[in-house]
């Protein structure tokens, strides 16, 4: 049996929508509200990557999600609250394995909207969207092994722990540790 990704769900980018949020392609626009989600300190903290430091930065981020999308390689919605029409955070499925039907997923939310249940809602639309929509087998999260609450996530839908690497992960002038979370299609219940 052989897994088919389905592709076309590249030709135009798809628009998600749940009870309190939507999901849509970035915008040039965007730059200065992702900036001030990535460069908070609540949320660089586990992110492992370069902290933004001007709009320049997370203009150049936006058009590498938009070169992800135009190469099937991932695709990353900006989440807005549907009340205020605010872009809170984002997520996304990025490293498409085509062959094995494998999507590495990612999300951060602005601290404000914390503990209002919106990454969970916004998780939920991902996982059934990538399993129904995109035809993905699995998907995989790289966490970082100090944040807790986003391990919790994973583990509330079902994600099972698949591996923990000792110091594989080299940022910002140190090795870190990671682990690697997994949920796949027939767990779901």
């Amino acid at each position: 049996m052989e897994t088919q990704i389905n592709e076309r769900i590249f030709k135009s980018f798809p628009e998600l929508e749940s009870e309190r949020l939507t999901y849509r392609a970035y915008k040039t626009e965007d730059a200065k509200a992702l900036l001030g989600i990535r460069s908070h300190n609540q949320v660089s903290k586990y992110m492992d990557t370069a902290i933004p430091k001007d709009s320049d930065d997370t203009k150049k981020r936006i058009e590498g999600y938009q070169h992800a999308f135009a190469e099937k390689r991932g695709i990353t919605w900006a989440i807005i609250e549907k009340e205020s029409n605010i872009l809170i955070g984002d997520f996304g499925i990025w490293n498409i394995d085509t062959k094995n039907a494998r999507g590495e997923i990612g999300y951060i939310l602005h601290p404000d909207f914390w503990k209002k249940g919106y990454m969970s809602e916004a998780l939920n639309t991902l996982i059934h969207f990538g399993f129904k929509e995109i035809n993905l087998h699995s998907f995989e999260a790289n966490v970082n092994t100090e944040n807790e609450n986003s391990k919790a996530l994973l583990l509330k839908f079902g994600f099972k722990l698949e591996a923990y690497f000792r110091e594989s992960f080299y940022y910002d002038g140190q090795f870190l540790d990671s682990e690697i979370y997994c949920l796949i299609k027939s767990d779901l219940k």
